[in-house]
């Protein structure tokens, strides 16, 4: 694991992350949340035999852009 990822996950588990770090960090997480909501939601109303919760909806929609945003700040940031 990277340098900078690593400080980025003691950052935000022990409460040390700028205010809009956290903003940033709760988004996403809200994000993956609200996604996975709608997937299960649709999943249960579909007219369909299949009721189940569809994974790689939720990774494609939810966890990927959440994310991804993340790996582009670490590639962008300046390093002092």
């Amino acid at each position: 694991m990277s340098k900078g990822i690593r400080e980025f996950f003691n950052k935000a588990f022990s409460g040390e992350l700028s205010i809009s770090g956290k903003i940033f960090l709760t988004i996403s997480i809200l994000w993956v949340l609200a996604i996975g909501y709608l997937i299960w939601w649709n999943g249960i109303k579909s007219p369909g035999f299949d009721k189940s919760f569809r994974w790689d909806e939720w990774i494609w929609f939810g966890v990927i852009p959440a994310t991804v945003l993340y790996f582009f700040y670490f590639i962008w940031k300046n390093r002092d």
